[in-house]
Order: structure tokens, then sequence, then C-alpha cells
């Protein structure tokens, strides 16, 4: 059913979502929607089919969902842009372009998604080691650089987020001078409070969490690429 699982969200409503970036053998390019246990509920995209119209992706990365049922989905790793779909899947709007401007993203640009309590959409844009946040049609209303390199973001009720940069200094080298890992932070200040750091050294690649979750509980957990592991991080108390 997928070629490359690379985006999944659990919504307010517990329906599973995720987006499948590369097409192969007719599949692929689509983003998903499921119930619990499995059942397909709605596709978006073109069955095996990549572009940058209303109905065709191209390496689709990640999907958000507002609480009217908007759903937003991050076409980053080659289309560099946000597109927005009603809740029943109507195609709505898109915006953003390749670039390095206000509101620009880069190359795996919107790479994450995520809302806060407010409505506002952050977007991780990694290549230009970023976030923007703007509202849900599309207007720019700020742009963070202190989460450093943004692969994965999470939101929780409390806004408190937390921000997964697993390149820093490996897949980009200029990057460097910021320390790989997990930031935490509020979404509402802005202001990083903690971090996580990468364990390894030197790695050669992708390395520490690309993908970001945490439970009700506060407990984090970090998806890592490169050395294909899960880990879990809990407060000590």
């Amino acid at each position: 059913m997928f070629v490359w699982p690379h985006g999944i969200r659990v919504d307010r409503d517990g329906f599973l979502w995720i987006t499948d970036g590369r097409a192969r053998n007719g599949i692929g390019q689509q983003v998903f929607k499921f119930t619990r246990d499995g059942q397909l509920l709605m596709t978006l995209g073109k069955k095996g089919v990549s572009g940058d119209g209303p109905d065709t992706f191209n390496s689709p990365t990640d999907v958000a969902v507002a609480p009217n049922g908007d759903i937003f989905v991050a076409d980053g790793h080659v289309n560099s842009r946000i597109v927005k779909f009603s809740k029943d899947g109507k195609f709505i709007k898109t915006w953003g372009k390749k670039g390095s401007a206000p509101g620009d993203f880069d190359v795996a640009g919107p790479h994450a998604l995520a809302m806060d309590s407010r409505g506002r959409l952050f977007v991780g844009d990694r290549g230009n080691n970023r976030i923007l946040i703007f509202d849900q049609d599309g207007t720019l209303l700020d742009t963070w650089y202190q989460f450093s390199r943004p692969s994965g973001i999470w939101i929780d009720a409390r806004d408190t987020i937390y921000v997964a940069d697993s390149e820093s200094g490996s897949v980009a080298p200029a990057h460097g001078a910021w320390t790989r890992g997990i930031r935490v932070g509020s979404a509402r200040t802005g202001v990083v409070t903690a971090l996580i750091p990468d364990p390894a050294v030197n790695p050669p690649s992708t390395s520490a969490a690309e993908g970001v979750a945490v439970d009700a509980r506060g407990v984090i957990y970090g998806a890592e690429v490169g050395p294909r592991a899960l880990k879990r991080y809990e407060r000590i108390r």
C-alpha cells in the first residue's frame, strides 16, 4: 500500500494520517486517513502520480488537521509548498515556493507540521534552519531560528513545543555550531527551556531524532532514522 511512508499523525479525533512520499509501481505520492483499526477513510493525491497541482503531490512529508477539520499537507521534499484541503478532502489553496525569503521553503523545507492551541500552523523549514508560523490562510506571522534545524515538531495541549534536529553538523555541516537533539520550549513565547542532545558525537549522516511525539504523561519519543531506533525519554523525578 505504501512506497515510503514518511509522516504519521494522530488527530484530535483519534484518526491516523500517513503521508507516502515516493512513487513506484503505480502507487505512492498520497496522503491517507485511517481509523485506529486500519479502515481507510480518505485518500488525497493521485495514486502513483507525482505533480504540483491541486490533486497531486511530490514527496509529501507531513500532515496536520485543524480543529474544524481542515487538512494541511507539507508537500515538502520536492515541491516546497503547503496544500490546504477542507475536512472532506476538497482543495482550498496552496502557498509557498522554493527559496530563503520570508515565507519561502528550501529543499525538504516544509518537513514537519504542528498546530498550537490558537490554531497557528508551525512549519519546520528544515533547509533554511527555521520554523515558520502561519495563520490558516497562509499569512506569515513569525519566524523562529532558536529551535535549530527542524526535522520534526510536536506541540502538546499546554503549548509546549518539541523540535527534533537530526542534521546539524552531519547532513548540514554548515550548521555545525548547533547541537543535534530535541529542543523543548514554549510555542507561546518561543523560549527554549531544555535540550536532549544527540549522544553520537560524529555521526556520518542523520542522527538523533528526526520525528518526535509526546504522550499525555509527558514521555518523549524520538524516531531516529539514521540509527534506525526509537528512543524514549522520561523526566527525572
